[in-house]
């Protein structure tokens, strides 16, 4: 029984260490007990209001507003440590990634990322979570600016993807970004890495 608090204690410890409004996995916890305990402390946790359960798998020790309460965690977040259990690699949707560079004003509807992993459907709270299976090259740079660029350009396709439009995406990422971008072209289709050409062609002639 000794033994069986001191794991329930230590596993605690271990989540108040962690940020609040950090979504975790029970993986991490594992150094703590077997997955058993773990599983058994955190339900108990969870009952306490200690921690909440953001979707399956996922909890989070809630950040908490005078105003509205128990505050979820980014939806970004949530998606990024279920991608860190199975090893697939995220990336931000097109949608999203090009309302963030200013590209348009349209704002999604509903979350949703692009993933190495299989596509799926998460919900959270009242939130549902989609999680979009693409082609590895369309993940390239993911989980940097860079990333975030390809993945608008990928979105806005080939009749708005233009020199002008580049322009626009140099202008938003910081220089060490733009040049990882353009530097990849190997991982765009012929359309894409053509505006990058032509873009790069006439700021060597102005």
């Amino acid at each position: 029984m000794t033994a069986s608090l001191t794991t329930a204690a230590q596993i605690r410890q271990h989540i108040e260490r962690l940020p609040l409004g950090e979504p975790f996995t029970p993986a991490v916890l594992l150094a703590c007990g077997t997955r058993a305990t773990v599983d058994q402390t955190l339900s108990r946790l969870v009952k306490s209001g200690f921690i909440a359960r953001v979707a399956r798998g996922v909890f989070v020790r809630p950040e908490m507003n005078r105003f509205v309460g128990r505050v979820m965690p980014d939806p970004m977040a949530v998606a990024e440590t279920l991608a860190k259990t199975t090893g697939a690699t995220l990336q931000m949707h097109g949608a999203e990634a090009a309302r963030r560079l200013q590209l348009t004003t349209q704002v999604p509807t509903q979350p949703v990322f692009s993933t190495s992993g299989p596509s799926r459907r998460i919900r959270v709270g009242s939130m549902e979570i989609r999680l979009q299976h693409v082609s590895q090259r369309k993940l390239a740079l993911a989980g940097r600016p860079a990333g975030m660029a390809l993945a608008a350009m990928w979105y806005l396709g080939q009749k708005v993807v233009t020199p002008a439009l580049i322009e626009k995406i140099r202008c938003q990422l910081p220089s060490v970004e733009f040049e990882a971008l353009t530097a990849a072209t190997g991982a765009m289709p012929a359309w894409m890495s053509d505006a990058v050409f032509r873009h790069q062609r006439q700021q060597s002639h102005g």
